[in-house]
């Protein structure tokens, strides 16, 4: 616990658990659940833990005896407790009860929703601006209200050098803490845990573990892409005639999905409204830049010297920019959630326009794009404000994230602002 990062989060549950009844921490394992909730609990069943399981399944009673507030971690391994925390819920159990943590969503249909009951929320690994907290940072709640003056003031030393430090990092707390020589083998643990014992735990069995990692490298390749998932199949299994078949393929998406290893970021669907026919495809992350850049088993040197490649680069740009723009995807979506909003992206059906992500609150809109350098050009925010033309009054605010040391707003009311300062 002492090295503990404050998250976003945690004001989030702060402000919310005296009026909820239950909360489930959802997000894939490593992004520092069990540490958060552990925090605020008093009692904590690790369901993960066989004897814990035994004894919660063979006395449910447990859940309504001990000190309040119960943290119930791993909850998927009992999936019984979630229709029983759900069931306290309707009986009338105080506010400020009940915290649940899981890294795999539950395949049983027969299980309720929680709807109503059991509040969720997503946590993913730490933001770029959880990492640099002393920062003064530009939030994203004040970008909606338009209350962003003196921009000039805020200023950041990072370099490019060192927003691929970070990449490379990786925002699980217990990686990103360890030491830098041993970060590559907990990565490499990391992905060989997710091929060969967590699909076993959803009631998968892959013969060839290999495989699986191979669809996932070339996942990892269309990182910030609408690529199809027939090409990245086909990237996958290159030069081979022996492919996984169409429903093996469904089977490892729906169970990465499943496991929050994959984190599509989805079209914003009031757009065809304004833009006439878009591109329909998700737009293809993974849960953490970090493990993108090690499943390409890049090296950092050459990609700060443009050394490295992807069969996708042609169409959607470097993939150094495009694993700049996951860090940035991945970070905005936690401060979106910071602050119960949406992120979504948009690109038109030919390809000639896209925004990055489009920050949903209400019916209120914060446009962003992002830049792996530290200018802004005309052209580069030409979609923004083309976004602005068509959409009017509800874009609160545009800005391009770079990778520069100091903020500004242009003379056409674009926010240039360094990735790391901003914040939730």
């Amino acid at each position: 616990m002492e090295s503990y990062i404050p998250r976003y989060i945690d004001g989030w549950l702060k402000d919310l658990m005296p009026h909820l009844p239950a909360i489930a921490i959802e997000g894939a394992k490593g992004v520092g659940k069990t540490q958060t909730a552990q925090r605020l609990a008093k009692t904590t069943f690790k369901l993960d833990q066989k004897n814990q399981r035994e004894i919660i399944g063979a006395e449910f009673e447990r859940l309504y005896n001990s000190p309040t507030p119960i943290f119930i971690d791993e909850w998927q391994y009992l999936p019984e407790v979630w229709d029983r925390v759900r069931r306290m819920v309707d009986d009338g159990i105080h506010k400020d009860c009940i915290l649940l943590a899981g890294s795999q969503q539950s395949r049983d249909l027969s299980l309720h929703s929680g709807a109503g009951r059991i509040v969720r929320v997503r946590m993913r690994p730490l933001s770029i601006a959880e990492r640099f907290e002393n920062l003064n940072q530009i939030s994203l709640k004040d970008c909606f209200a338009g209350q962003i003056t003196d921009i000039h003031k805020y200023v950041s030393e990072l370099t490019l050098t060192d927003y691929v430090k970070e990449i490379f990092k990786t925002g699980f707390p217990g990686i990103f803490n360890a030491e830098e020589s041993v970060r590559p083998r907990l990565i490499n643990s990391y992905i060989e845990n997710i091929a060969t014992r967590e699909f076993a735990a959803q009631g998968i069995r892959l013969r060839q573990p290999q495989v699986l990692i191979r669809w996932m490298r070339s996942y990892a390749a269309a990182v910030g892409t609408t690529a199809s998932y027939t090409k990245i199949l086909d990237a996958a299994t290159s030069g081979e005639d022996d492919k996984p078949s169409k429903r093996s393929t469904v089977a490892y998406r729906e169970a990465l999905e499943s496991l929050w290893i994959t984190d599509d970021l989805h079209l914003w669907l009031e757009g065809e409204d304004f833009f006439g026919r878009l591109k329909q495809t998700p737009k293809h992350f993974l849960v953490d830049p970090g493990v993108e850049a090690h499943l390409l088993r890049l090296s950092e040197e050459r990609l700060l010297h443009g050394l490295e490649s992807t069969v996708h680069d042609v169409d959607y740009g470097s993939i150094a920019g495009r694993l700049f723009e996951s860090l940035c995807a991945m970070s905005v979506r936690t401060y979106a959630s910071a602050i119960d909003a949406q992120v979504y992206y948009l690109r038109t059906a030919s390809g000639s326009r896209e925004i990055d992500l489009i920050v949903e609150k209400g019916r209120d809109l914060v446009v962003i794009e992002t830049k792996v350098g530290a200018t802004v050009s005309d052209e580069e925010v030409r979609h923004l404000n083309w976004f602005e033309e068509k959409v009017g009054d509800r874009v609160k605010a545009k800005i391009v994230l770079t990778t520069g040391d100091k903020a500004y707003r242009r003379n056409d009311g674009v926010l240039v602002v360094p990735a790391v300062l901003l914040g939730a």
